[in-house]
């Protein structure tokens, strides 16, 4: 099958990689010319575990093309999926669709035959209906169906949960479109992947509520961490307990600085917004928002006064980017936390293994090459996201580089009894603090 992606961002790079694993033929397309001419030198512009491997094998085979025009590739597609960018909108929290809505209208220009367009980005309720208005208004002779297909991506796994989805969701009103999507789809039935149809409203709507289902897990968590330190309960002990239940279910249980990402604080805050336009409150979410802003302003004090006062003295942070194997910065616990340090008079001195090319455009920071050399001579270090790296560093020789052996773990990869053996003060989330031996 012919598949234009419009958008070469995280979603739609990976999704147009993985369709032509699939066996389909996909043009790439994005306005950046460099960008193109970087992907077709199979230059990759985001970090993601096995992307790169996956671009080159279908670049070559010549099932993945990169473009900068969308003419040529959409005039001749059976499907094509928009796959922009929905930042929030400044000043309100809305979903921005100022991308959605140009791709509708430059792509409606070129429709030829009939044609299935896919709104792949994350959009609120309603915007599939916008997209095909837009796209009618501009070409009212156009034979076209407009679908809802949301991702479900998790960053750093992404090329496999295209590979083998849960599910996938997909909003249309069309018995022709169904068709399409089922043979876009076809090699997922092999593993037997739910594909589940719906209208568009119920599939926009779908991505939103996962996203803040998934939020509200962290969120409450962390909440059950700050009564477990209180009184003397251990938060991986109570998650797994809860877990446990099958109607609970143990991920995103993982007590934590906070969520940050491409995702959830800005679908959370769009569903919020949506809620509220429709007269409809959604409490819960309007809390685990609030919540989650102040957890981050929260953290910094906590390692605030594991430092005993931070001014004057030089924090080692491990880990910038949201969470591990990736190099997105968006949302990361890290832009607020490593802020309020420095504003508290701190040296700060960070090493993350993938995030530094980001973290030097919204920090201000000195960057290191390792975490070791992150360590040399700081009073104490603050480890913000769990790289497999930093979990199983030397401790006697982070204790010989350090001027103070204290570790503040605001990821819990390391177990209180072992580093207080050791000889260090470490303070975890949700657990007692464990005093040297």
């Amino acid at each position: 099958m012919r598949i234009a992606m419009i958008g070469t961002g995280y979603v739609g790079l990976v999704s147009g990689a993985c369709l032509s694993e699939f066996g389909h033929n996909v043009v790439c397309i994005d306005k950046d010319a460099a960008k193109v001419e970087a992907l077709r030198q199979g230059v990759i512009p985001i970090f993601e575990p096995g992307l790169e491997e996956v671009v080159g094998a279908n670049a070559r085979a010549g099932r993945l093309t990169f473009e900068s025009a969308m003419a040529q590739a959409v005039s001749e597609a059976e499907a094509v999926f928009i796959a922009v960018g929905t930042p929030s909108r400044r000043g309100d929290g809305h979903a921005d669709l100022s991308y959605v809505f140009a791709a509708a209208e430059e792509l409606a220009c070129h429709l030829r035959d009939y044609t299935v367009v896919i709104t792949k980005s994350t959009v609120p309720v309603g915007t599939s209906h916008q997209v095909k208005q837009i796209i009618a208004r501009a070409r009212p002779d156009a034979r076209f169906d407009v679908c809802s297909n949301p991702e479900f991506l998790r960053e750093g796994s992404a090329i496999e949960d295209f590979r083998r989805p849960d599910r996938v969701i997909v909003g249309c009103d069309s018995d022709r479109a169904r068709d399409v999507i089922r043979e876009i789809y076809r090699p997922l039935y092999l593993h037997e992947t739910p594909i589940v149809f719906t209208n568009p409203e119920t599939s926009e709507l779908i991505k939103y509520a996962a996203n803040a289902f998934l939020a509200t897990k962290i969120t409450f968590i962390n909440e059950i961490a700050d009564l477990c330190e209180k009184v003397g309960a251990d938060v991986q002990d109570v998650a797994r307990g809860i877990g446990l239940d099958g109607r609970i279910g143990a991920k995103f249980l993982h007590a934590g600085p906070g969520f940050g990402g491409s995702c959830f604080p800005k679908d959370t805050l769009a569903l919020l917004k949506t809620s509220q336009d429709h007269e409809a409150p959604a409490r819960i979410v309007e809390a685990v928002v609030a919540v989650n802003e102040e957890r981050k302003r929260r953290m910094a004090g906590k390692i605030e006064a594991a430092f005993g006062g931070v001014r004057g003295k030089t924090v080692a942070v491990l880990g910038l980017t949201f969470k591990p194997n990736t190099d997105d910065m968006r949302d990361a616990p890290s832009l607020a936390i490593v802020p309020q340090l420095q504003a508290a008079g701190a040296t700060v001195r960070a090493y993350d293994p993938e995030g530094g090319k980001e973290a030097r455009k919204l920090l201000d920071v000195t960057l290191c090459d390792s975490a070791y050399e992150a360590l040399d001579g700081a009073d104490g270090v603050v480890i913000l996201t769990e790289w497999n790296e930093f979990r199983a560093l030397d401790v006697a020789r982070m204790k010989a580089l350090l001027k103070h052996p204290l570790m503040v773990d605001l990821r819990n990869i390391y177990r209180p009894a072992h580093m207080a053996a050791e000889g260090f003060t470490y303070v975890s989330i949700g657990r007692a603090m464990a005093a040297p031996q």
